[in-house]
């Protein structure tokens, strides 16, 4: 497998639906959601990217760090990479149906802890969608975390008790999936959620608890003291509002808030490791991988998956090598240059 058929095989599966851009910013599908693209113009989506390109990484090659070391433990398990794949759903109306959601979501779990990662899988209007992530935790021997819409608070409850009977070792909610247009059209209520809320959830389990979707520190903070394990910087791949910043615009601030309270996870225009280096030195933890990884498994299954994360991991090593960083913990604002 190389990287070139691996994306032309992802262009014919995923036609009409994604186009395999050789840039992936999100110009040429705004939009299209259902479909691949961001909301309205783009422009959140685009944000994600271009957020990140406005930092240059400063080259150093006068230090010790010849071989770094990318591991990690996360959620009690021990990761060779903090790339992660993001929760994605939805095969049928958003990438074109040539595979089922049991199919793709097995192939995300699957290919995510060949590459010594770990999957997360989503939620969505059908029960199916929820249920296959679900079984592919359970084949993958509870190697997977599933992540629930902000539905009403027993469905949310609901919910938890089955990821926990599937072994999950944490469980989230995508806060940030309040103003999803896709469970709109399945009728199912989702919506802002108050402190309270969030801090009976969090009561709920005794798993770690995510609250994806923070975009601002005083939603941060609210997260850190409802009792969250960790958050995820993210503004839904730019599906969910117009005009709202890239994650790497805000990142900084949060981490400056929050840093050692609750694992920061970060997700949005992650492209290369390159990128990944600059979402860790901006603050995050650990990050969070979605469209790339779509194209991984349409065109090349969970293999697919496993060659894009490790590719990725490839690229994060040999950044880390050029800029002096021995291990994630050495990754901080010292590399990077903004424009």
């Amino acid at each position: 497998m190389n990287y070139k058929e691996l994306r032309e095989a992802a262009r014919e599966k995923l036609k009409g639906y994604c186009r395999v851009c050789p840039v992936c910013d999100g110009r040429a599908c705004a939009g299209e959601v259902p479909g691949m693209g961001g909301t309205g113009t783009g422009s959140s989506f685009r944000a994600n990217v271009e957020a990140l390109a406005r930092y240059r990484l400063n080259l150093r090659t006068l230090h010790g760090a010849k071989d770094p070391d990318t591991s990690l433990t996360l959620f009690g398990q021990k990761l060779s990479t903090p790339i992660l794949a993001a929760p994605m759903t939805g095969v049928s109306y958003n990438m074109g149906g040539a595979l089922t959601e049991r199919e793709f979501i097995g192939m995300i779990m699957a290919g995510a802890r060949a590459a010594g990662s770990i999957g997360m899988c989503g939620d969505g209007g059908d029960p199916q969608f929820y249920a296959s992530g679900l079984e592919a935790i359970a084949e993958q021997d509870g190697h997977g975390i599933p992540i629930i819409k902000p539905r009403e608070q027993k469905a949310i409850i609901e919910r938890i008790r089955r990821a926990e009977e599937a072994g999950a070792p944490a469980v989230g909610v995508d806060v940030d999936g309040a103003g999803l247009v896709t469970m709109a059209l399945f009728g199912q209520p989702v919506g802002p959620k108050t402190a309270e809320e969030l801090k009976e959830l969090v009561a709920s389990t005794r798993l770690p608890f995510i609250v994806k979707g923070i975009m601002t520190v005083d939603e941060a903070l609210l997260a850190v003291e409802a009792g969250a394990a960790a958050i995820v910087v993210s503004n839904h791949g730019g599906r969910i509002l117009d005009h709202t910043p890239g994650a790497a615009e805000v990142l900084p601030e949060i981490a400056r808030a929050v840093k050692g309270r609750v694992t920061i996870l970060a997700d949005g225009g992650v492209r290369s490791g390159v990128d990944v280096l600059k979402l860790l030195a901006l603050g995050a933890d650990a990050v969070l991988v979605g469209r790339p990884l779509v194209i991984g498994a349409f065109g090349g299954g969970a293999e697919g998956v496993k060659f894009i994360i490790e590719k990725y991991t490839g690229e994060l090593k040999q950044a880390m090598i050029l800029t002096g960083c021995a291990t994630l913990k050495d990754i901080d604002e010292r590399v990077l240059r903004p424009l």
